[in-house]
């Protein structure tokens, strides 16, 4: 690969990382992390961040709402083949550092082949993952393919999250169980 289609690769690649060098150093500055971001990927609101040490797969099919921040180590990875799942982050949601997040994941169901030959699942919107508006997920949290954080839920430190939960509920564990429902009534 020469030098000038390297460049352009880090330049037009469908994803954020400290790995895409030349883009990666526009994080560490406010104002030219706000426009690269909003040039990347398919939603980025006001007052939100994308912090070094972070990592955007398919940057294009993530939708991140207002007051938002991608902390360090943290791995948002959508599908991005046409019709794949999208991740969307809606507004002042609290992501802790390390969360993971997948919209898409291998397929393992053929006896006797290795995985990596499987390859992935056909592109499909049901694996779109969705945190809802001022949830909470602590640091090192996983959240797999198609799966909903309701509304001010909050998703415990180390969680592994395999299906959707209610809004206003605390999960912890691996896999995530409702711990605690929060009241609502005021």
């Amino acid at each position: 690969m020469s030098l000038l289609s390297r460049i352009k690769f880090f330049l037009t690649a469908d994803r954020i990382g400290s790995d895409m060098v030349l883009t990666h150093w526009l994080l560490y500055w406010p104002f030219f992390m706000r426009l690269f971001c909003q040039s990347r990927l398919g939603a980025f609101g006001v007052n939100s961040e994308v912090r070094p040490g972070s990592y955007i797969i398919g940057a294009s099919k993530v939708f991140i709402g207002n007051n938002v921040v991608i902390r360090p180590g943290s791995f948002i990875y959508s599908d991005s083949r046409p019709g794949g799942g999208e991740v969307h982050i809606e507004d002042k949601v609290l992501l802790g550092p390390c969360v993971h997040v997948y919209a898409n994941d291998h397929s393992y169901g053929i006896p006797h082949s290795a995985v990596f030959d499987q390859g992935y699942p056909p592109p499909s919107r049901d694996t779109t993952v969705y945190l809802r508006k001022g949830c909470w997920i602590g640091a090192s949290s996983i959240i797999l393919r198609g799966v909903e954080i309701g509304c001010n839920s909050v998703v415990a430190a180390g969680a592994v999250v395999t299906k959707s939960i209610p809004p206003n509920v605390l999960v912890a564990g691996v896999p995530a169980r409702i711990v605690r429902v929060f009241n609502t009534a005021t």
